[in-house]
């Protein structure tokens, strides 16, 4: 009951009237530049951390905790609204926000986000609140062998359930891979696939693979086809962004089982949200195709944006518990969450709800509090920030292009980058005429370094032998999960193939 009792002292500080300003002006702030294209909610806190030196200690924290989640907010309205995510972890939000929003239901789309963000977000503070302790067990269990059967088994899983076809969805995964093999090998510091050009030596900012293969090839896709399309046709933008009772009954699990994905992810360092957001994309998309739901992929299902954006922001929930308890940033988020701590001279880790007590709960409380004010804002907002839609296309996806290339700029002031942004552009337009799937892309890209390095990092600590890899009850249930769901995808592909061929043999009989 410590806890609760700490809890409470902290709403204390929290809603005190300058306090809510600071959140306020934190959630606006965090959402505005979460929506920027190639930005997203790290950015939100680095550009904004100069804002909170002239506060107290307390006051800036509250506006960080504001300022987090309002970039994860922001992160999926620009991927709902022009299929550009504001970061890496609303990807997986994007596919089928991006449908509804063409389909009409944009403000339906966004409020769904914005209750799977608040849900998300709030279950995985309250653990937070009352397991932080428990934490630490958790990040313990994980090591390089570890992280690296986690990182296979997301491959496998978007490969196999995301894409309609497993040959086209390996595909993809390879294009990742060779994405994230560009650069400085971090084990023996040899340059690969760089051709000699000191400008690749960094490698290629997930950001710039992300803007180029969702945002310009969604540009290049849109002004390809922009001509065939009837200039007269009126994009529908009207709707409520609120859920009536069936469309909630639909959602709600979806946001219990994001949710679930979620939590876990947060406290291990795995590369951020990408993995859950991923994993319960595919999920919903499993469920859909057994309960026969058209609208997956389609005009786009409520589910695919309720249980990703859950998800993601349970990642960000837990995330903060395992940077305060630990002091491990799982994230880049996380890790620009820890520069500012830091700015003032608070080192999180397991002493610190001891030492600064005084700054820690009216932090946790603030979380709930700014969750509360996020969804208040968004909300009633969505219908809005969907008349976005109603400009014409050829100057919405001019500014999408101008705000993209911006976006990538701001990174590094590199021109490398944005010769890098067009290339990949072109290459998720032939992917989109391809029909090979976007998501292994990404997945693969994000997480392929991590996998290597670990990989690597196992084998060296056990002399080169291969059973580390399957050493711990860990490793054998990622693995196992991994062969049973690689078996079951098999299966259906050859059913659904027999069924296709069985199809033109009936009508040829009945000819």
């Amino acid at each position: 009951m410590d806890q609760l009792a700490n809890l409470l002292e902290g709403f204390s500080v929290a809603l005190t009237p300058m306090n809510l300003v600071f959140l306020l002006i934190g959630a606006i702030l965090g959402t505005a530049v979460g929506v920027l294209p190639g930005l997203g909610s790290a950015m939100a806190v680095a550009l904004l951390l100069p804002i909170t030196f002239s506060l107290d200690p307390t006051g800036a924290f509250i506006m960080f905790a504001s300022i987090y989640f309002g970039g994860l907010f922001g992160d999926s309205t620009s991927g709902i609204l022009l299929n550009t995510p504001g970061n890496s972890s609303a990807i997986a939000t994007s596919f089928e926000g991006h449908r509804m929003a063409k389909d009409g239901r944009a403000a339906k789309a966004l409020g769904t986000a914005a209750i799977g963000a608040f849900t998300g977000g709030i279950i995985a503070t309250t653990l937070v609140v009352f397991l932080s302790p428990y934490l630490v067990l958790l990040a313990t269990l994980f090591g390089p062998a570890e992280y690296f059967a986690l990182a296979a088994f997301a491959f496998v899983a978007i490969s196999a359930v995301v894409a309609e076809s497993v040959v086209r969805g390996l595909i993809a995964l390879g294009i990742g891979l060779s994405l994230a093999m560009v650069g400085i090998d971090g084990q023996s510091g040899a340059a690969r696939f760089t051709l000699g050009m000191p400008e690749f030596f960094d490698g290629i900012s997930i950001i710039v693979v992300t803007v180029g293969l969702l945002a310009m090839g969604e540009v290049l896709h849109v002004a390809s086809r922009i001509h065939r399309e009837d200039p007269r046709a009126q994009v529908k933008t009207h709707g409520s962004p609120y859920l009536n009772w069936r469309e909630f009954k639909q959602a709600f699990p979806a946001f219990l089982r994001g949710t679930s994905f979620g939590l876990p992810f947060g406290a291990i360092p795995v590369g951020g949200s990408e993995v859950p957001t991923f994993l319960a994309y595919g999920t919903e998309k499993k469920l859909a195709k057994r309960r026969g739901d058209t609208m997956f992929g389609t005009r786009g299902a409520i589910q695919g944006v309720a249980g990703p954006e859950a998800a993601g922001n349970a990642t960000a929930g837990t995330a903060m518990g395992a940077l305060l308890a630990l002091g491990l940033p799982t994230s880049a988020t996380a890790a620009m969450m820890l520069a500012a701590f830091q700015q003032y001279g608070m080192q999180p880790g397991p002493l610190l709800f001891e030492r600064s007590a005084d700054l820690v709960w009216p932090l946790l409380a603030s979380l709930f509090v700014g969750l509360v004010m996020l969804l208040i804002i968004n909300l009633p907002f969505a219908s809005v920030w969907a008349k976005l839609l109603l400009v014409p296309k050829h100057y919405l996806y001019a500014g999408v292009a101008v705000f993209s290339v911006f976006g990538v700029y701001a990174i590094a002031s590199s021109m490398k980058d944005l010769w890098l942004l067009v290339a990949i552009g072109v290459l998720g337009f032939v992917m989109r005429r391809f029909a090979i799937p976007l998501a292994p892309v990404l997945i693969a890209a994000i997480l392929g370094p991590l996998a290597e390095t670990e990989l690597r990092r196992a084998l060296a600590v056990s002399e080169g032998d291969m059973a580390i890899l399957v050493g711990s009850p860990i490793t054998v249930s990622l693995y196992s999960v991994m062969a049973v769901a690689i078996l079951i995808s098999v299966v259906q592909h050859v059913r659904h193939r027999r069924q296709a061929a069985a199809i033109p043999e009936k009508v040829t009989a009945a000819g």
